[in-house]
């Protein structure tokens, strides 16, 4: 695959409006790595499920990202189809679903993801089994770390590694773990892993609360990263879809200026692949430009929005940035 030709095929045929917008947005992205920038990349939706560790895995191995913020989803679904991805139930022809299909699904332990159904049991429940003896290990020595931090351990230890059903190079959660790569991840507690926490303290079996640190947590660990990576370097940002997993990162720089009243450096590179259209009051529906005034970006900052599905969009503009 590396040897030009998707690139080629794009750079011929991808001439005009959003086709066009993602040349300009991967060119911008190659020159921003390649002169020595960094790259913040954050995932909303369901892009683990989406099997994006195809090609997030190897922009990371490849060091063309250097940070992700992510949901609480995207970062225990990837390590779900890791684990379960043979008991995976597609259903292609979602849009026709009754209730009474649905409510079947449900009955099959069946969690639907738009056309992809989670299989509760080999993925939800085998994930859960094994990092709940991490959450009490820590627990028990009065130890607090970050959601990421257990998954990494299981990775790096290979808890799970006898059940894996894909080649672990396709998952991004195993080339971040290789790499210790920084993660942030706020609001984790709104994920199937983050639920199972919340019922391990309500019930006893987690005796501390903040055995797991915190959206705060991550936000001061964010606040140190962007300072430490940004006296040398210029940091980019890659956002894919809405909601949080933008939001969070990018509020670091204001904050540094406005909130610590210490010199922060903008943004350098933004670009955001939605499908949320330009409305009024939508933060995911907001312009590039939006994030001037919010201090966020600068005026001279390259800055991109495709619209267009994710699922689409992103493994093609990794592909052109990888030079496949």
């Amino acid at each position: 695959m590396k040897n030009g030709q998707i690139s080629n095929f794009l750079k011929e045929h991808f001439l005009h409006f959003n086709a066009a917008t993602l040349i300009d947005a991967a060119e911008a992205y190659k020159k921003h790595v390649e002169s020595g920038g960094k790259m913040m990349v954050t995932l909303a939706g369901a892009m683990s499920t989406a099997e994006l560790g195809k090609s997030l895995a190897e922009m990371i191995r490849a060091g063309k990202v250097h940070a992700i913020t992510c949901t609480g989803a995207n970062l225990e679904e990837d390590v779900f189809n890791l684990v379960a991805h043979k008991h995976y139930v597609r259903v292609p022809h979602y849009r026709h679903l009754s209730p009474k299909d649905e409510e079947d699904l449900l009955n099959r332990h069946l969690n639907r993801v738009t056309d992809t159904c989670i299989p509760e049991e080999e993925a939800m429940r085998r994930v859960e089994r094994l990092i709940l003896e991490l959450w009490k290990k820590d627990d028990m020595a009065g130890k607090k770390r970050l959601p990421h931090e257990f998954i990494y351990e299981a990775i790096n230890t290979g808890i799970y590694k006898k059940f894996y059903q894909i080649d672990p190079k396709d998952s991004w959660i195993v080339a971040a773990a290789e790499k210790n790569l920084p993660i942030f991840v706020p609001g984790w507690e709104d994920s199937t892993l983050g639920n199972v926490f919340a019922a391990a303290c309500a019930d006893g079996r987690i005796k501390n609360v903040e055995t797991i640190k915190s959206g705060i947590n991550y936000m001061t660990e964010l606040i140190a990263w962007y300072q430490k990576e940004t006296k040398d370097s210029s940091i980019g940002f890659f956002q894919i879809g809405g909601g949080i997993a933008g939001d969070f990162p990018i509020c670091v720089v204001p904050l540094i200026a406005q909130d610590l009243f210490k010199e922060a450096k903008f943004w350098g590179y933004f670009c955001q692949i939605s499908d949320s259209t330009t409305s009024y009051g939508s933060y995911s529906g907001a312009v590039p430009n939006e994030k001037i005034t919010w201090g966020k970006l600068e005026a001279s900052t390259p800055r991109f929005i495709i619209e267009s599905d994710a699922t689409i969009v992103a493994p093609l503009m990794f592909a052109y940035v990888l030079g496949w």
